[in-house]
């Protein structure tokens, strides 16, 4: 670590949830906590709503969980995309860190905030009942950082933010290319059928598709580093964030998943979803599809990923979302498909190197996040120089 590096209260670098003003009944701008990603810098969502009260923010802030499991998943935020001198407001539960003009840099701060190093004194600090434990603000107040002068900070929070809009990048372009495949699958499964009928026939989607649940070994088995004779075990949140990757034995008991495979949700509030892109043994709340025909493929990936499907499997049988879905649901749907069966053929054709174009994405944002991981620790504490790195 070099001489421009200082140790200073966190205090004195940071201004936690600073004075904003909002007149209760104004409408405006608000990040509901259970919109934001973990580990994403990203706010993907807002509303405007009636401001009654909550931790207030503006251009700049960043907005940090102060309660658990929100802290321990990740959900701290950068706001950047709110009009000039708007001022913007969610829940109380939020900890507002702003910089300190002349001492600070805002990308800084964020970075900083989701770093071991105070992110883990922030959990640690917590107290309350079990499930509802928040961070105490004071011990983050007297928390004493070691931090590089004002420059350095801009070129550190630069570097790491470009990661951070790659991968976003990134993830429109999936976006583009999902919605590319659902318009083709609009279009040759779904219109053409008014134009002509004849042509197509109903049929229950369990013909067309099998589906295989998850096995669940004990958490006893779980550790969090690969090793010999383990192999990555995939839950749900896996498919947002690679923060907390699991592994288990390799075991006989275990079902297998690979990048390609259409993978549903099948248990809670993400019950419906459709994943994809990681390779491991997947958990009881998924749901492998085994296409009769490898043909099929891309098709049930569009229609299973479509608003039909979410809609009715979350509607079936009036079920709360803990309880799943099962065969006679999946045999409960009606498919209209194309008598031709060379159609199939032509639309897989079309949708496959769209599909692989999206899985190639992933991989790369995997990869990127993965090594904006593994720097940020070592540059956030100066163990290495952004020279050593560039």
């Amino acid at each position: 670590m070099t001489s421009d590096w200082t140790t200073i209260r966190a205090s004195d670098f940071i201004d936690f949830n600073p004075r904003l003003s909002i007149k209760k009944g104004t409408v405006a701008t608000k990040v509901a906590m259970d919109k934001l990603l973990p580990f994403t810098k990203k706010i993907p969502e807002t509303e405007q709503a009636e401001f009654s009260g909550g931790s207030k923010f503006s251009n700049g802030d960043t907005i940090m969980a102060r309660i658990t499991p929100c802290l321990e998943n990740g959900k701290t935020a950068f706001v950047d995309t709110l009009a000039a001198d708007e001022i913007a407001f969610g829940s109380t539960e939020f900890i507002v860190l702003r910089a300190k003009e002349g001492i600070s840099d805002p990308q800084f701060i964020y970075y900083l905030a989701i770093s071991p190093a105070f992110r883990n004194i922030a959990i640690k600090s917590m107290v309350g009942s079990s499930g509802r434990q928040r961070v105490q603000q004071s011990v983050l107040n007297e928390l004493e950082l070691k931090v590089p002068c004002l420059e350095k900070q801009r070129q550190l929070g630069a570097f790491l933010a470009g990661f951070d809009e790659k991968i976003a990048l990134n993830n429109e372009i999936s976006g583009n290319l999902k919605r590319q495949a659902q318009a083709i699958y609009q279009e040759w499964f779904i219109l053409r059928i008014a134009d002509c009928p004849g042509d197509y026939h109903k049929v229950s989607l369990a013909d067309l598709m099998d589906y295989a649940g998850g096995s669940q070994p004990p958490a006893s088995e779980f550790i969090s580093e690969a090793r010999n004779g383990y192999i990555r075990f995939v839950q749900i949140r896996d498919y947002e964030s690679d923060a907390h990757i699991t592994y288990i034995p390799v075991s006989s008991r275990n079902k297998l998943c690979n990048e390609s495979d259409i993978m549903i949700a099948r248990y809670g509030a993400a019950l419906g979803r459709i994943c994809f892109g990681i390779n491991g043994a997947y958990n009881v709340a998924l749901a492998k599809v085994f296409p009769k025909q490898m043909h099929y493929r891309e098709f049930l990936r569009c229609y299973l990923s479509s608003r039909v499907f979410y809609e009715g499997i979350n509607n079936k049988g009036g079920r709360s979302a803990q309880a799943g879905f099962n065969q006679s649901d999946i045999r409960s749907f009606e498919v209209f498909i194309p008598k031709r069966e060379s159609v199939f053929y032509e639309f897989d054709a079309i949708a496959r190197p769209i599909f692989e174009s999206r899985l190639h994405i992933i991989k790369e944002n995997q990869k990127l996040a993965l090594l904006r991981d593994t720097l940020l620790p070592k540059l956030m504490s100066g163990e290495i120089e952004l020279s050593e790195v560039q």
